[in-house]
Parts: C-alpha cells; sequence; structure tokens
C-alpha cells in the first residue's frame, strides 16, 4: 500500500496534562507509536510543529501548505496524513484542498480525547487516516474522524466534544472506514486547484465580523481602518442584515477591500431573497455570496484569492471561482 508521510502539527492528538489543562507539546513520533499501522503501509513523521490549533496563523498555515507540497514532490510518497488540533482543522484542510492538484489524497485527522487517556479516539483516527491515504485517490483533502470520511470543503467542527466531531451541514459524508476497508460513496465538489501561493513577508489581514439584533457598522468600519483586506460578513438567515451594514460593505469594497458574505445559520446557502438590508442588497454593495461554507472556511477562501494575485479585479475573480465549485459527481460506492 505504499509509503505514508505523517505531519505533525499538535492538537488534542499531541495535547498531555499540564497542571491546569491540556496542551500539545508531544512529537510527531510519539503520537505515530500511540497508534497501530494498517498492514503494508510504512510510515514517514514530519515534526512541523506542536500547538494547539487555535494559536495557529496564516504564516503556519501556509507553512503546511507548502510542506505538503513539498513532501508530494517525492513520487514514492502514496499520501499524506496531517494530524491537527479540531478547532482549525477546517480552515487548514479546505486551504491545503484549494491548492491540491495531486492525484494523491492528503487526509487531516486528530482526536477529541489526549493522549494517553483511556479509550482515547486518536490512535484510531490516525489508523483510519493512514488507510483513507493509502486506499484512495483522486478525492483531493478529506478529513478522517470517528470511521468517516468528509471532503474539506463544506465540513466543519459541529460537535465541541463528541467522537464524531465533524459533518457538512449542508452535504453527506463522502466514505466510512470499517473492517479494514475503506467505502468511498462520491466524489467531493472541487473547484480547479490555485497555484501555490508565495510566502508573502506580511500575510494578509481578514477579520470576520458577525450580523445581530441591534448589529451595526462599527466592527465592519474597525475592521476596515485596521487594515483588514478581507472580511467575512457573518449575517443572519439567508445572508441579511441592515441597510446601515449594506453601506459599510459598499464603501469597504470602494476601497478595494474583498468582502464575503456568508451565514452564521448551521445549513442552507446564501441566498438573495429579501432587500431592506438583505442578500439582494449586499450582493449589490460588491459583497460576493459564499453558497454553503461558513465563516471559517469563507475567511480562507478570501484569503486564497488574496494571496493569488495583487490585482482587485482578479482577486474578485480567483473569490468567485473558489465559491463556484462543480457538482459532485453521481454517486459511485466503492470499496478498497
Amino acid at each position: 500500500m505504499g509509503r505514508i508521510v505523517v505531519i505533525s502539527t499538535g492538537g488534542t492528538i499531541a495535547s498531555r496534562w499540564q497542571g491546569s489543562g491540556f496542551a500539545a507539546d508531544a512529537d510527531g513520533r510519539e503520537v505515530m507509536a500511540t497508534a497501530p499501522v494498517p498492514e503494508g503501509v510504512t510510515v514517514e513523521v514530519v515534526d512541523l510543529f506542536s500547538v494547539n490549533s487555535p494559536r495557529l496563523t496564516t504564516a503556519h498555515q501556509l507553512t503546511l501548505l507548502r510542506t505538503v507540497h513539498e513532501v508530494l514532490a517525492d513520487p514514492d510518497v502514496a499520501g499524506v496524513v496531517v494530524t491537527h488540533g479540531t478547532d482549525t482543522l477546517e480552515e487548514s484542510a479546505f486551504l491545503v484542498d484549494l491548492h491540491h492538484h495531486d492525484e494523491r489524497t492528503v487526509v487531516f485527522t486528530g482526536a477529541q480525547l489526549p493522549m494517553g487517556i483511556e479509550d482515547g479516539d486518536g490512535p484510531g483516527n490516525l489508523y483510519d487516516a493512514l488507510l483513507v491515504a493509502a486506499r484512495t485517490r483522486g478525492l483531493g483533502v478529506l478529513v478522517s474522524f470517528a470511521g468517516r470520511v468528509h471532503g474539506a470543503r463544506g465540513t466543519i467542527k459541529t460537535q465541541t466534544l463528541a467522537a464524531d466531531a465533524f459533518a457538512d451541514p449542508s452535504g453527506e459524508w463522502l466514505g466510512k472506514i470499517g473492517f479494514g476497508k475503506v467505502t468511498v460513496l462520491r466524489e467531493p465538489q472541487r473547484p480547479k486547484p490555485l497555484p501555490l501561493p508565495a510566502m508573502p513577508d506580511a500575510q494578509p489581514r481578514v477579520d470576520m465580523v458577525m450580523h445581530h439584533a441591534d448589529g451595526d457598522p462599527v466592527l465592519l468600519n474597525a475592521a476596515v481602518e485596521a487594515g483588514a483586506r478581507g472580511v467575512v460578513l457573518v449575517a443572519t438567515g439567508a445572508g441579511n442584515a441592515t441597510p446601515e451594514i449594506v453601506a459599510a460593505v459598499e464603501a469597504a469594497v470602494a476601497r478595494g477591500v474583498l468582502v464575503a458574505l456568508t451565514t452564521r445559520v448551521q445549513a442552507g446557502p446564501v441566498t438573495e431573497i429579501y432587500t431592506h438590508g438583505g442578500a439582494v442588497d449586499l450582493v449589490a454593495a460588491g459583497a460576493v455570496p459564499t453558497g454553503t461554507l461558513r465563516a471559517g472556511q469563507a475567511r480562507i477562501a478570501v484569503l486564497a484569492a488574496l494571496l493569488a494575485s495583487p490585482d482587485r479585479a482578479e482577486q474578485a475573480r480567483v473569490l468567485r471561482a473558489v465559491l463556484e465549485a462543480p457538482a459532485p459527481s453521481a454517486a459511485v460506492p466503492a470499496a478498497v
């Protein structure tokens, strides 16, 4: 089944008790030592960093992206597994997927219970991820967790503590793992991959602002004044806010800020239905609707667009292309 490279970045799967709480401090070899290895798989470990995932920065994520590409430059590598904290796993996985142009699979996994905990989920999740990386092709970047396989796009953390922590609230999972087999039920939605971006001296600032009853433009304007080159507006309902926020969006877009429109509702697409500050007006003001992508991944889409080109018009074009993923292929069950 081949050689799988495990890139270790920290998270709960690498966490131990620190006296007042848990934190990542184990290296990749220690994490790998907790898990069985599927028959026929050999493992190579890359220790990239070991941090709790809420502490990740754009610089961390771009370093991870470039490391995945460097690992896959070796034709003898059969696949890649990334062990990652669950809090921002959805963001890192989506960033890598947007730039992934290789037939070989990259699988993100982690744990909800720290190292050394009785009945911890890390070893099983890591075993499954190795199996998925070794036995699948052409599916882009995947998330393997609690016996299920998800496409990176649209998959978010839906449970703070439960073992089955990830799902796409607007879609179905792609496959399952059991009895030493990976069953693929359908192919993921993926736009044409973006070129690998350069490592900028200073990463572009991209902020998120949530709308609510009594919401006003203060925080959105503050983000723009703080130098944000992109803003994700987390609206209500199908993508609605107020006329005052519409005016703030229009002003931000006029200053060259890339504005994406998502919703705080768990599932369903952003849709242009309502006026008087609704999505109809926000899109007319220049906000780009994100479909079913939620805030964290919408932010990554904006970041990727900003990194793709210095030209404002091209950035907007790239963002729309990233958001307009093709429809998934018809279900093609397979067990490997």
